[in-house]
């Protein structure tokens, strides 16, 4: 049986699928319980699962991550929601010293099954402070596994994974995805970690986008395809550990590459994967690899100056055109 599903409710159906089956998980953060979640994500699992395993906590980020991975160490398996990865900066010594380092520095003793959710990059008029894409610095920290989700389909198979993992997993959602609506199978799957998908098959250029930039990315190639132009757009999913293999494979086939991400251009998940991509498959690349991204600024407040500093679809259009040679 197919549902139709938003984002928010194939997360919600996740982890209830997964309290219900395990007792040891529960999900603790902002706005969780008694508000249903900041954006819907947890409604009704309060009255579901009850207070000691659905928990509102005070707005202390660091403050209750570190209590989740204490709570993981003791062999509980908990959710962590943040009310958006902006704020879960003040929670970085937690998940990079402690949840990152746990199973390292005990030799194994440990394991931190943790799962933190939030959303990631910029949302809409939200300015400098709460616009921030924050993958490439959770993606460089070793013993993080980091996952996005872009479709209801992968947002519940992904999010049952990471629930069910032994190591601490950063679960990258989108405040403006989450009333996107997909098919959801009704029965029992998971969608492993670390392996990607290719959205949309083509012949002529690849494009890699994770996210909010997926849309953006399909959008563009549908244009495209009417240009006589095929483009094949891939979704990493898992940003680490990354699918390096099905993005190296579609360059082989199309000897071109565009990446589009929403975060700044120093050092993000983009350039990693055109290191990659350029020192494993550089004789097959018939142009340079081109990165799109969001602009090497604070994100502006105001609507026009935003959008001229996010990737849209014209941009990624003129990049491919760019890569062609068009």
């Amino acid at each position: 049986m197919i549902q139709n599903l938003q984002i928010r409710e194939a997360l919600n159906q996740a982890m209830c699928e997964e309290m219900e089956r395990d007792p040891n998980i529960f999900i603790m953060g902002e706005e969780v319980a008694e508000y249903n979640g900041a954006y819907k994500v947890t409604q009704g699992m309060l009255e579901k699962f009850g207070s000691k395993r659905v928990i509102d906590t005070p707005i202390s980020e660091a403050g209750f991550t570190g209590i989740g991975i204490g709570a993981a160490m003791t062999g509980l398996r908990p959710i962590v929601e943040i009310m958006t990865w902006n704020f879960a900066i003040l929670a970085f010594d937690q998940i990079f010293n402690n949840a990152a380092k746990l199973r390292y520095m005990s030799a194994g003793q440990f394991n931190c099954p943790i799962v933190v959710r939030a959303p990631n990059g910029p949302a809409h008029m939200l300015g400098s402070q709460h616009s921030q894409a924050l993958e490439s610095m959770l993606a460089h920290v070793p013993g993080l596994k980091v996952v996005t989700c872009s479709t209801p389909y992968d947002a519940k198979g992904l999010l049952k994974s990471a629930i069910r993992d032994d190591n601490p997993v950063m679960f990258l959602e989108s405040e403006l995805m989450y009333s996107i609506k997909g098919e959801v199978p009704s029965e029992e799957y998971l969608i492993p970690l670390g392996v990607g998908d290719i959205k949309r098959e083509g012949r002529d250029i690849t494009i890699v986008a994770w996210t909010k930039m997926l849309p953006v990315a399909l959008k563009a190639a549908e244009q495209l395809s009417h240009e006589g132009i095929d483009c094949e757009v891939i979704d990493p999913r898992t940003l680490r550990p990354l699918d390096e293999e099905l993005i190296i494979n579609s360059v082989i086939k199309t000897n071109h590459l565009v990446i589009v991400e929403d975060s700044w251009p120093f050092a993000s998940v983009g350039s990693e994967i055109a290191k990659r991509v350029s020192s494993q498959a550089f004789d097959y690349l018939d142009s340079p690899i081109i990165n799109i991204n969001g602009a090497d600024v604070p994100m502006p407040y105001a609507e026009n100056l935003e959008y001229e500093a996010i990737p849209n679809v014209e941009k990624v259009i003129e990049a491919v055109h760019q890569s062609l040679n068009r």
